[in-house]
């Protein structure tokens, strides 16, 4: 027989001596929800959150999106001419520097955000993003400055990458922590939205230049165009974030009226601890999200990232060609993906994202030789197939991952597993799967690639907790409505005895 595992299951003889004293202990250790502990969400503030979190998502994803769509051009432009795959690599390598990077800025922001709170490191963040994809657009090319030409655009895109090291990780868990319990999963895919709007936008932007001005004008001039739009676009998204309040978590993790010597031990132990405490106390949910948004973001670089320039590089369609289908796509993904986001709300975030993880395993293959038939019709069906996988993780992850961590750790933790995944897997993407096609010869390896992520994101998701509908780790419930908190604290009351 097990043996009891609390003070409650003490001697039978002094419960009955000293039934209050025990009482006394039990509510201590398990207190009666109140209705102060209840957070109740104003719908108009949670979508300017949701709002202003998007569009920070949005840049950095334009940000990205922009030097993804142009890496050929790029290669062309600071680079020393010559093998043109030699320069396509160059480009994709120096795509992923930004991603060495990132993990750092994660270390930095992550644990600053649990100290000082979401909102000022966001709105940090957005400022060095914007800069560092602003500068790019005026760096002299190869062929003016030689040497430094490379060097500039390397310590540009690093800029890029430490500043967006606490970018994800900050708007998700801002999201997140605004958002009621039932409905996080739709609220959080608005997140998503911006990935694809911020992709969408470069895509788009980066076609409409190319077929107007044309290849020559483009590797001369144009391709600075869509860098320079990083600035006003920059100055919006920090406007949107400097007018919202920090998250009623956070505020309630400062500065709790009922219990305040706790929350100020909350924030003290966040201070000191910082990098030591994630590790120590969170490394088993540090392991899982890396898995998760390993295989989470392989998939994701490689269908919004690399197969514009898979189609154009290794199948020889034209550039406009594969961006224009893959716009396409996004446009569809983009009015599905709140959809998907009321989905796991309703059915839980785990069957979501195992859909989307079965997909990938299943249908990569199939989706890759359609694309390899040719024609537009083939093309579109397979990046679709792609696409469909893709939007079950874009609508669902947003609101998994924070729910993985408790509030005083939150913003850290989910930065630095997020991005030291990011920088492994998904930044490396196209420089890898570009070197295993240049060695293999097989135009199938994004294929084998994402079913082998497909797989271990298969076992991660089996192996996560079932997160939806419930509050946040070390939050209290948080709903829309005061009818809402009441029932919530009359379903949890002792019922009466007689």
């Amino acid at each position: 027989m097990p043996a009891p595992d609390n003070d409650l299951a003490a001697d039978p003889e002094d419960l009955r001596r000293h039934p209050r004293l025990f009482r006394a202990v039990g509510r201590r250790k398990q207190p009666r929800l109140r209705r102060t502990d209840i957070t109740v969400t104003d719908e108009a503030t949670v979508r300017r959150a949701v709002k202003a979190a998007s569009l920070g998502n949005a840049m950095e994803w334009f940000d990205f999106g922009v030097y993804a769509y142009l890496a050929a051009t790029l290669g062309h432009v600071f680079f020393p001419s010559g093998n043109d795959t030699v320069q396509l690599l160059s480009s994709f390598a120096t795509f992923a520097v930004a991603f060495l990077v990132r993990p750092l800025g994660g270390m930095v922001f992550g644990p600053m955000g649990d100290r000082l709170g979401r909102k000022k490191v966001l709105a940090l963040t957005m400022i060095l993003m914007a800069a560092g994809t602003f500068a790019i657009g005026l760096i002299p090319s190869y062929a003016s400055i030689g040497f430094w030409a490379p060097v500039l655009l390397i310590a540009f895109r690093m800029l890029q990458g430490f500043s967006t090291g606490g970018e994800y990780g900050g708007a998700s868990t801002f999201i997140a922590e605004y958002a009621p319990d039932r409905r996080r999963g739709y609220f959080g895919s608005f997140l998503e939205v911006g990935t694809l709007a911020g992709y969408a936008g470069a895509a788009g932007l980066v076609t409409a230049l190319t077929a107007w001005l044309g290849s020559d004008t483009m590797e001369a001039w144009g391709w600075r165009v869509p860098f320079l739009v990083a600035g006003p676009l920059g100055l919006v998204g920090l406007y949107l974030r400097m007018r919202l309040d920090e998250t009623p978590a956070f505020q309630r993790l400062e500065s709790d009226a009922a219990h305040p010597s706790q929350a100020a031990d909350a924030v003290e132990t966040t201070a000191k601890g910082d990098l030591a405490k994630i590790f120590r106390q969170q490394w088993p949910m540090l392991v899982l999200c890396v898995a998760l948004v390993g295989a989470y973001n392989i998939n994701d670089y490689m269908v919004l990232s690399y197969l514009p320039t898979y189609l154009s590089d290794e199948l020889g369609y034209s550039e406009t060609h594969g961006l224009l289908i893959l716009l396409l796509v996004m446009v569809l993904l983009m009015l599905i993906i709140t959809r998907v986001g009321r989905l796991n709300d309703r059915f839980g975030r785990k069957p979501v994202l195992m859909a989307g993880m079965l997909g990938f395993l299943l249908l990569s293959l199939p989706a890759f030789l359609l694309i390899g038939r040719g024609g537009v019709l083939a093309v579109t069906a397979g990046t679709l197939m792609l696409g469909l996988s893709l939007v079950c993780m874009l609508g669902t992850m947003s609101a998994a991952l924070p729910a993985l961590f408790p509030t005083d750790v939150r913003y850290g933790s989910l930065s630095v597993g997020y991005n030291l995944s990011t920088s492994l897997f998904g930044g490396t993407t196209p420089l890898v799967i570009t070197a295993l096609i240049d060695a293999t010869g097989d135009t199938l390896m994004p294929a084998y690639y994402a079913m082998g992520a497909a797989l271990v994101g298969v076992v991660a998701v089996a192996c996560m907790k079932e997160t939806a509908r419930q509050p946040l780790a070390g939050s209290p419930p948080s709903v829309e409505t005061h009818e809402e908190a009441a029932q919530l604290v009359m379903s949890r009351a002792p019922e009466p005895k007689f």
